[in-house]
């Protein structure tokens, strides 16, 4: 998280990059999301903690899923929500980011949520002095997607070591596999630098072809086969191959790919009985993985959706309520479990 010049060290500004959060950043906001999945178990999902606040959702790319958990998240905390979708709006007409900013800080937008294509634009928006607003990066182009890799990280924490007994603690020690699209995926990226930082250790697996350039500098490992490191993974994270990216046959064949990098039974079968399957979705079945993995109760998918909700409140109501935890038992079990 970026904070501004003179701010209050410990209350984040915004939230631009995984690799901007240090381990403490990373386990408050896990904790406070802890706190925010048990709103969800009342009878009234809703805290009035950011009443009175706008959040803009302002998205130049399409995302119903993140949008929708954006927006659904900000509402539980009692905020008023604009959706601002960049198709038929002024951007169309050739409006640029400085304008449409400069029109949001009009309107009064506390917190301004981007999806954009262009990597970088984000960071731009947060350091420009166009906006006073806390800058949340939703995704842009193929950087980072920070609060997937919260909430990927929050699923494993909850998955791995218990809702309860995970407070206060990291991944240390946890082996990770990513596998797919390394060199298209954002949230590849935020992955890898938010799991380093809990203490988890990476391996990517992904055909020569979809392994960035300067793979090496990133704190992970990379493998070529994907049988060799199933038996020693506590989790498996399954990547869409991203079509709508690519300008070149990154592969020979679908088929091919889904024989050599492909999540079916018998692979699933070959992972450890703790370990759990995760896809940030949308899945692509028969492809990177079969309806009998994501179907299984293994795959953590849908429950990714849910503690996405969760992870992006506890965002929000870090960086809008100015307070270090969201509820006082959060501390107190922060404490316990020290």
């Amino acid at each position: 998280m970026l904070r501004p010049p003179g701010d209050n060290p410990r209350t984040p500004r915004h939230l631009i990059s995984a690799a901007d959060l240090t381990r403490d950043d990373a386990v408050l906001i896990l904790d406070t999301a802890e706190e925010m999945a048990r709103v969800a178990d009342r009878p009234i999902k809703k805290l009035p903690t950011l009443r009175g606040r706008t959040v803009v959702n302002l998205f130049f790319e399409d995302s119903t899923r993140t949008r929708i958990s954006f927006e659904a998240a900000a509402k539980r905390l009692s905020a008023d929500v604009i959706n601002f979708s960049a198709k038929g709006s002024s951007v169309s007409k050739g409006e640029s980011l400085k304008d449409t900013a400069l029109t949001l800080e009009a309107m009064g937008a506390d917190a301004v949520v981007i999806r954009h294509g262009a990597s970088g634009a984000p960071y731009r928006l947060a350091t420009s002095g166009w906006i006073d607003s806390a800058v949340v990066n939703a995704g842009d182009g193929t950087h980072e997607h920070p609060t997937q890799a919260l909430l990927d990280a929050f699923t494993m924490r909850r998955r791995l070591v218990g809702p309860d007994t995970g407070i206060g603690r990291d991944l240390d020690g946890r082996r990770i596999t990513i596998v797919g699209d390394i060199l298209h995926s954002r949230v590849a990226r935020s992955n890898v630098h938010l799991l380093h930082t809990l203490g988890a250790h990476v391996t990517l697996v992904a055909p020569p072809t979809l392994v960035p350039v300067g793979v090496e500098r990133w704190p992970c490992d990379v493998s070529y086969r994907l049988d060799d490191v199933l038996p020693k993974s506590d989790a498996v994270m399954m990547l869409r191959v991203q079509r709508e990216r690519m300008n070149a046959a990154y592969f020979p064949t679908e088929r091919e790919y889904s024989r050599r990098y492909g999540l079916d039974g018998e692979r699933m079968a070959r992972m450890p009985e703790h370990a759990i399957v995760m896809h940030p979705g949308p899945m692509v079945r028969g492809m990177e993985i079969t309806a009998e993995v994501a179907d299984s109760d293994r795959c953590t998918a849908v429950e990714q959706v849910a503690n996405g909700v969760s992870t992006r409140m506890a965002v929000l109501y870090l960086l809008l309520g100015g307070s270090e935890t969201a509820l006082p038992s959060a501390a107190a079990r922060t404490e316990e479990n020290k």
